[in-house]
């Protein structure tokens, strides 16, 4: 098995040896099964997410302590467990902002409890507040078949707020 240095992303300066087999694993039937039970998750989360779901209960279905099963789901889907979770109930938020949901009322549907905390969630995945984004022009969307419609307005995350802070120190 081979190793090689990365640098961290945060650009600091330290350094973490990562395995090559690590990266570029077969596909074993562990590694199978591994995938089935995080799948189990990130589908009960899918189902599940107006419920208060915390990662112990997530990884609990995937038989996984929670420390274990964070770094796995990250590896597997390129974001924490918590972080697929907002990206989620942000997803389905901004189709209930589309469909005239108060903005109060489309944060508690999907399970959030801090008006607050929702906004400032909400403001950084889709750019704009969740007020703007219920005022905008949506008929575009609301014209699209559903299963479209979930692609087209998908949210992305946008570029952390340390690499936003590194840049305005670099310039």
């Amino acid at each position: 098995m081979t190793s090689r240095e990365e640098r961290h992303p945060s650009g600091t300066g330290s350094f973490a040896l990562r395995s090559e087999a690590s990266t570029l694993s077969p596909m074993t039937p562990e590694r199978m099964e591994l995938l089935t039970l995080l799948r189990r998750a990130r589908d009960l989360i899918d189902r599940e997410y107006a419920r208060p779901l915390d990662v112990p209960t997530i990884a609990a279905r995937a038989l996984m302590s929670p420390a274990h099963f964070s770094r796995q789901f990250r590896a597997a889907y390129g974001e924490t467990p918590y972080g697929y979770l907002m990206t989620r109930r942000i997803e389905r938020a901004m189709s209930l902002l589309r469909g005239g949901m108060t903005v109060t009322d489309a944060c508690m549907a999907v399970g959030s409890t801090s008006l607050g905390s929702f906004s400032t969630r909400f403001t950084e995945i889709v750019g704009v507040t969740p007020s703007a984004y219920r005022a905008r022009e949506h008929e575009g969307v609301t014209s699209l078949p559903n299963c479209t419609s979930k692609v087209v307005t998908r949210p992305t995350r946008r570029s952390s707020r340390i690499r936003e802070a590194d840049d305005v120190t670099a310039a």
